[in-house]
């Protein structure tokens, strides 16, 4: 019986991070699997185990995943995408966030590929800011957009949904790409020039990562995110050949790096122009209604955007904590 690429997942982290036995029936030998900063690139199975799986499970020791969506690419090619919770008691420091011992929420979102039954590439982007904010020792400034809890589909429907109709899988896809056509049509001067309103329905959900939040509508999005992103980084360009899975009405795109961009202005997150080349690490899952997008969860590896920068917010963070227990 053929195993998808999700099935391998809920298994992974239901195993036991010491069952090496077990773990080798789902992670290929030389597996790559890349986590957002301050994990970074992983290369093969040992050290996956001893530099995330054993991590997470030892700061979250009744850890659960709990998906929101859960995309299987309809072309054969065994790349899988999804985003959801990774949610347990807070027992002790992970990466050096200190625990709570109350539960947390860490926001995850990925990209995996598996092939002749294991997984052997994953991309995964958890959202360390929040659980900074979760637990009281966010070091940024506060988000313009809200910074709550990102929701499931408003239609319930994104755990597995049906991708065996391939036009169907295309045509979403191609709703997308002619989007992201248009966004990269920006003139430098106005943001109605990438004229979202073709593309994006009226009440528009866009899920941010921390440190930017969740934004509604067209006019949200540009005042809350995009506004202050294009004047940090007005040269940032999508890369359209990163992975892309269609999945009837979503589609997940994304890569490390999916976009570039100087930061050459201010604005973006209050900081002051650094005039760094970046490569940007970014997951996009979208959800289209009739012939418009109406939902965009979105990640993005902004603590490896800041380090880029010669901003660690993670010595932040710990400066953060020390003049808390000073005080």
């Amino acid at each position: 019986m053929h195993i998808t690429t999700n099935q391998l997942l809920d298994q992974l982290y239901k195993a036991s991070h010491a069952d090496t036995r077990f773990l080798s029936s789902i992670l290929a030998d030389d597996v790559s699997w890349n986590v957002a900063h301050p994990v970074n690139s992983i290369h093969g199975r040992d050290a996956f185990v001893r530099e995330w799986l054993e991590p997470l499970y030892v700061s979250l020791p009744d850890l659960e995943r709990r998906p929101l969506i859960a995309l299987e690419a309809g072309d054969g090619s065994g790349w899988a995408a999804g985003t959801g919770f990774f949610v347990g008691t807070f027992s002790e420091p992970l990466y050096g966030i200190p625990a709570s011992g109350r539960v947390l929420f860490l926001r995850y979102t990925e990209l995996v590929r598996s092939a002749d039954g294991v997984i052997v590439e994953a991309y995964l982007i958890p959202d360390f800011l929040d659980a900074m904010l979760q637990v009281g020792v966010y070091p940024l400034r506060p988000c313009l957009g809200y910074a709550g809890a990102i929701p499931a589909p408003l239609t319930q429907d994104g755990l597995l949904p049906d991708h065996s109709d391939l036009a169907r899988n295309e045509s979403t896809k191609k709703l997308i790409m002619d989007m992201l056509d248009g966004l990269r049509a920006y003139d430098g001067r106005s943001l109605q020039s990438m004229d979202l309103a073709r593309f994006w329905h009226p009440d528009f959900m866009w899920y941010g990562p921390a440190g930017i939040g969740t934004t509604r509508g067209i006019e949200g999005f540009r005042a809350q995110h995009q506004g202050p992103f294009l004047e940090g980084f007005p040269d940032r360009d999508v890369d359209h050949h990163a992975c892309t899975v269609a999945c009837g009405d979503y589609v997940a795109t994304g890569g490390w790096p999916h976009m570039h961009a100087t930061h050459s202005g201010g604005g973006w997150l209050g900081l002051p122009a650094s005039g760094i080349h970046l490569e940007l690490r970014v997951m996009d899952i979208w959800r289209r209604e009739g012939d418009l997008l109406i939902e965009n969860w979105v990640a993005i590896d902004i603590c490896h955007m800041l380090q880029q920068m010669g901003l660690d917010v993670f010595a932040q963070m710990r400066g953060l904590i020390g003049g808390t227990a000073r005080g």
